[in-house]
C-alpha cells in the first residue's frame, strides 16, 4: 500500500464528515514581516505595537487575512488538492485576535455536496473553524469548491446544497476585547475618516495598482502551506485549461485589501466575510486594481465608539477601476473582474 496521498476526490466526501487538518502552525514576527513585504499593507494596528497598545491591544495583532490564509492553507490537502476552482465564501466571522507566538489549527465539516451534470466534478461545501492553542475560535467560514472525481462513473449517494446567510449579522461581529477608540490615533493611522464619514452607496477608487510577480505569488502561497497543484506545477499545468499556473485567489484578496488602505485606512479589523467570488483567473504579470462600495453602515449593539461598514471590494486586472463597468448587461462579471468580495470592517466612531 502506498504511503503517499493523492488527496480526496469528490466521491470521497460524505455529508457530516468531520476532518481535523494536519500541521498546526505557530505564527511569528517573521511571518508578519514577510506578509508585509508581499503586499505592502499599511494598516497601523498591524504595523505598530505602540499604536496597538494605545488602542487597547497587548501588541500589534497579526493581519486578519494572514490568519485567514493560514487556516485556509491547512484545509487544502484534505479539501481542495484536486480542485478545479474555489467558488465562493460565506458566513465568515473573525474571533479572538491572533498575535505572534499563537499556534493555529483547523478543522472542517462537510455540509453540502452536489455533483455537476458532466459527472466529472462536483461541488463540496465545508464549514471550517480555526482555533488557537487555548481553544478559542479565531475564524470560522464556509467555502465551496469544485472538485474532480476520481472515477466519472462513481455513484453519488447523497447530495445537499446548504442554505447560506447573505451577510453576517451585527450581533455576530466581534470587537476585540479591550479596544479603546479614545486611544486610536487617526493621524498615525493615516486618515481622518472614520465610520461616521462614509455613506451607503459611496464608491471609493483605491487608485493604485500592483503587478503580480511569479516568485511573489508562489512564495505567498507557500507561506500559507497551501499545496494546491494548480499554483505550483507548471509541468502539469502546461497541459491544463490555461497552460500556466494560476495565482491563489487569496493572494488577490490580500492585494485588494492592501490597496484599499488608500480610502479606508481606518478599517482596522476585518470582522466578517459575507461572501466572495473569484470571478476570473489571475496570472503572473497581471496588474491588480481595486475599488470599494459601501453597502451598509452598521451600528454595533452596545457600542458608540466603534461601528462597522459592510463593503463590496471589486478587483480588476490590467484595467483601472475609475468608472469601471464591472458587470455586463447580462449581469455577469466582465472578463477583467477577478474578485468580487463582500466583507465587513470595523472603524472608530466620532467621540
Amino acid at each position: 500500500m502506498t504511503k503517499t496521498s493523492t488527496g480526496n476526490f469528490f466521491e470521497d466526501f460524505r455529508l457530516g464528515q468531520e476532518i481535523a487538518h494536519a500541521t498546526p502552525r505557530t505564527l511569528t514576527d517573521g511571518d508578519t514581516a514577510l506578509y508585509t513585504a508581499l503586499y505592502g499593507s499599511r494598516f497601523a494596528l498591524n504595523c505598530s505595537d505602540a499604536f496597538a497598545e494605545k488602542a487597547g491591544f497587548p501588541q500589534a495583532p497579526v493581519d486578519d487575512l494572514l490568519v485567514f490564509h493560514t487556516v485556509f492553507g491547512k484545509t487544502v490537502p484534505d479539501i481542495s488538492l484536486n480542485a478545479v476552482a474555489n467558488l465562493g465564501y460565506a458566513g465568515g466571522v473573525f474571533g479572538a485576535p491572533v498575535y505572534p507566538g499563537d499556534t493555529l489549527s483547523a478543522r472542517s465539516a462537510v455540509i453540502g455536496l452536489k455533483e455537476n451534470s458532466n459527472r466529472k466534478t462536483g461541488v463540496v461545501y465545508v464549514r471550517t473553524t480555526g482555533t488557537n492553542a487555548r481553544g478559542e475560535d479565531v475564524l470560522r467560514y464556509v467555502r465551496w469548491v469544485m472538485v474532480r472525481k476520481r472515477d466519472e462513473a462513481a455513484a453519488v449517494k447523497e447530495e445537499q446544497v446548504p442554505s447560506l446567510p447573505g451577510a453576517v449579522a451585527a450581533t455576530e461581529l466581534r470587537v476585540p476585547a479591550g479596544f479603546k477608540a479614545s486611544g486610536y490615533d487617526r493621524a498615525a493611522a493615516g486618515s481622518r475618516h472614520g465610520w461616521d464619514d462614509y455613506a451607503p452607496g459611496e464608491r471609493i477608487d483605491h487608485v493604485d495598482g500592483m503587478t503580480v510577480e511569479e516568485a511573489e505569488h508562489q512564495l505567498a502561497t507557500r507561506l500559507y502551506q497551501n499545496t494546491a497543484r494548480v499554483h505550483f506545477n507548471q509541468h502539469a499545468e502546461a497541459q491544463g485549461r490555461f497552460g500556466r499556473r494560476l495565482v491563489y485567489g487569496g493572494h488577490v484578496i490580500s492585494l485588494a485589501r492592501a490597496l484599499s488602505f488608500n480610502g479606508l485606512a481606518n478599517g482596522f479589523r476585518i470582522a466578517a466575510i459575507n461572501g466572495g467570488q473569484h470571478a476570473n483567473p489571475v496570472f503572473a504579470g497581471d496588474t491588480i486594481y481595486a475599488w470599494s462600495e459601501v453597502l451598509e453602515r452598521i451600528e454595533l449593539p452596545g457600542r458608540t465608539d466603534v461601528g462597522a461598514l459592510r463593503l463590496r471590494t471589486v478587483a480588476a486586472k490590467n484595467r483601472a477601476c475609475a468608472d469601471f463597468p464591472w458587470k455586463g448587461a447580462d449581469g455577469k462579471h466582465l472578463a477583467d473582474v477577478v474578485l468580487d468580495f463582500d466583507y465587513t470592517v470595523l472603524l472608530p466612531r466620532k467621540a
